[in-house]
């Protein structure tokens, strides 16, 4: 598997972050592609996720489905 072209990325934080710079960032602007990186080390690797495991992620964050351990 090759890495996505990330060069038309649109990085952004959450409006919660509260301008704190140790904060994740999703990058929208790609095609079937949400990337996610370290706002710490915004030239570090990323992780990309298809549109529906995204889509799937984030609805079980939002409905309580993730618990942290």
């Amino acid at each position: 598997m090759t890495d996505p072209d990330l060069s038309g990325a649109i990085w952004r934080k959450s409006v919660r972050s509260g301008g704190a710079t140790n904060c994740v960032e999703i990058a929208g602007g790609l095609p079937l592609t949400v990337a996610v990186r370290d706002s710490k080390d915004p030239a570090g690797p990323t992780l990309t996720f298809a549109f529906g495991a995204w889509d799937t992620f984030t609805a079980q964050v939002k409905g309580g489905s993730c618990n942290s351990r």
